[in-house]
């Protein structure tokens, strides 16, 4: 079961951790909800009364020169707030205070929307000031646990008397709708009644200046329209005879008609006494209620604003997404020359071999370039120099990542025409001040200092071939033993090969040497030992394609991640780290806690109903 504590705990906490979200929201692009109907409510009634006396806060509101200010002063018994024939006259809210509830502390923690005066004099509320000033005083005939305020006109030519009959009527327990024959219908009278049916908010019709003969016929059509309208039904209802003498002298009568208008007049009422008699309790309830019911709100009230928040946050998800430098840099990169590979794959062979085995392959192989440079160098007198592999390919690669860049700049300028509204701001920026030439010149002169087969690389290959090594020891016995049988073939058949010609041995050297290599490097190594045990050529070249197709996936993997975060330094790192920290919101734990205090907000309402 819900306690007290347990709920104003809840409410504290929502509050919080609304605070704590609202610059996160902010730089989503989502204002914060300071201003809003249900976090005012939040502020300005909940949190303002939770630790406080019961008290109920009785405000006299209405649109302009509609002797409100006299309504006023009649409940109060005396003059408080000075009656002003022009309109919009009190500019400031006017509170008489009860013994026990007329200080600062109190007053203040009640309406936090203003600056508290000490009543001097009556027009001291109808005196200009930016400030929004609330005046006060003890009432002398103020009932025990009553507050009576005087609001500024709901409909006044100054806005910020709006803003501050708002802020009363979201602190207030109970409204005196103050109307006449002109003002009931109006349209800003009307909206500021909505939002106080909405939060459920208790209202008492005062029908002002009325001609108690004349417009008896009426005032039942001009109370409909105003319930139906603004959706309030009224708890009670009076009219007010138009008498300026009676007026000021604090005598004018009170007549109640009823709920629907319909009751004959009858004795005057004493609508002081009739405040006073209200249940306090069950007018609070009711009120802490409806304004709760208002904050929770799925779409006007915290609920919408978290989905704001969710729903900015998924925008900068999909601009991160779609600004990632790794998805707009991918392409098909050029294969890295398969005899790169090998010699990598030659090395780490190599390097396990036992030393007299080094010793011997390292020997003949130097022995056969020495052997073979004639002929090669014969073959580059008749056909030209060959072209160097690496270069070739050095070559294509560049031209790959001008390719990637210039795709990556199209998809910034579509992005930024057609992007969703966080994204596109922010594109159009970056590409006004961007240089595309300077930038490809950068990117190239980035590229150029790249080797060929860098570390990280080499790094992953020998792992991958270290893992085939412990994962195959039989297929690796087996390739070591014939190595080690071609090692000391070597000397033997090189002998052989220089007595018979140079020629030949330049032919035999190579194809064995190659054959060697696809046998222990290619087939042995990604086949388990199944092409040597096999022994057929198929199987030694699916094996190598396997190889082959392995390690270049992770060669272009590294290359096009190289470029990614070139990219992201270069040109996107701020946006990108702004948007994928907008993208993370819903994971912040303010905005979990919220939620949180929400669900926990919502069931100890759905109990109390």
């Amino acid at each position: 079961m819900t306690t007290f504590d347990t709920f104003a705990n809840d409410v504290r906490n929502l509050d919080r951790e609304l605070r704590a979200l609202a610059p996160a929201g902010a730089a989503v692009g989502v204002a914060p909800p300071a201003g809003r109907e249900w976090y005012d409510l939040l502020q300005r009634k909940l949190l303002s009364q939770l630790e406080l006396p019961p008290v109920l806060i009785v405000a006299a509101v209405g649109g302009t020169n509609i002797g409100k200010s006299v309504l006023f002063n009649h409940l109060a018994g005396e003059v408080a707030s000075a009656a002003s024939p022009l309109a919009a006259g009190t500019k400031h809210p006017v509170c008489l205070a009860p013994s026990g509830l007329d200080t600062p502390d109190v007053l203040g923690r009640l309406f936090p929307a203003f600056e508290l005066r000490a009543w001097t004099a009556a027009d001291d509320a109808l005196n200009d000031s930016p400030e929004n000033r609330l005046f006060w005083r003890r009432g002398r005939q103020t009932p025990k646990r009553l507050l009576l305020l005087d609001a500024p006109d709901v409909d006044s030519d100054a806005e910020v008397n709006w803003e501050r009959a708002r802020a009363i009527r979201q602190a207030a327990d109970v409204l005196l709708a103050v109307l006449t024959q002109q003002k009931y219908n109006d349209a800003a009278v009307k909206q500021f009644f909505r939002a106080a049916v909405e939060a459920d908010q208790p209202i008492i019709v005062l029908f002002n200046q009325v001609d108690l003969k004349a417009d008896a016929p009426y005032w039942p059509a001009w109370l409909a329209t105003f319930c139906r309208e603004t959706g309030a039904e009224p708890d009670l209802v009076y009219v007010i005879p138009h008498d300026r003498r009676a007026a000021d002298e604090l005598r004018l009568p009170f007549y109640a008609i009823g709920s629907d208008g319909s009751q004959p007049l009858g004795r005057p009422s004493e609508l002081r006494q009739e405040l006073a008699a209200l249940h306090f309790d069950t007018i609070k309830v009711r009120t802490f209620r409806g304004a709760l019911r208002r904050v929770l709100d799925s779409r006007q009230g915290v609920g919408g604003y978290l989905q704001e928040l969710r729903t900015a946050s998924e925008n900068y998800a999909a601009a991160a997404e779609a600004l990632e430098a790794s998805e707009l840099a991918r392409l098909a990169w050029p294969a890295l020359p398969a005899n790169v590979l090998v010699d990598e794959i030659r090395r780490w062979w190599h390097s396990r071999r036992r030393p007299w085995s080094q010793h011997i392959h390292a020997f003949y192989r130097g022995l056969g370039q020495g052997l073979t440079w004639p002929i090669r160098a014969a073959r580059n007198v008749v056909t030209g120099p060959a072209p160097d592999a690496v270069d070739v390919f050095k070559a294509r690669e560049r031209e790959a990542v001008v390719v990637a860049v210039r795709k990556m700049y199209d998809e910034l300028d579509r992005l930024a025409h057609v992007g969703n509204e966080t994204l596109r701001p922010r594109l159009q920026k970056l590409l006004a001040g961007s240089e595309r030439a300077e930038l490809l010149n950068r990117v190239a002169a980035a590229h150029a200092q790249l080797p060929a087969v860098d570390d990280d690389y080499r790094v992953f290959l020998r792992n991958e071939l270290d893992a085939w090594r412990e994962a195959n020891p039989r297929a690796v016995l087996l390739l070591q033993s014939l190595d080690q049988a071609w090692a000391l073939a070597r000397p033997t058949i090189t002998v052989a090969l220089v007595v018979s010609s140079w020629g030949l041995a330049d032919v035999l050297v190579d194809q064995a040497g190659n054959l060697a290599v696809e046998l222990a490097l290619t087939g042995g190594l990604t086949g388990g030992g199944e092409a040597i045990v096999g022994g057929t050529t198929e199987g030694v070249q699916k094996a190598a394609a396997r190889l082959f197709s392995r390690l270049q996936t992770q060669y272009a993997k590294q290359r096009a991640g190289w470029l990614a975060e070139w990219l992201t330094g270069e040109l996107l790192g701020s946006l990108l780290n702004e948007l994928r920290r907008g993208a993370q919101l819903p994971e912040e734990v303010a905005f979990r806690e919220a939620a949180t205090c929400c669900k926990r907000l919502a069931a100890a309402l759905a109990l109390s109903e």
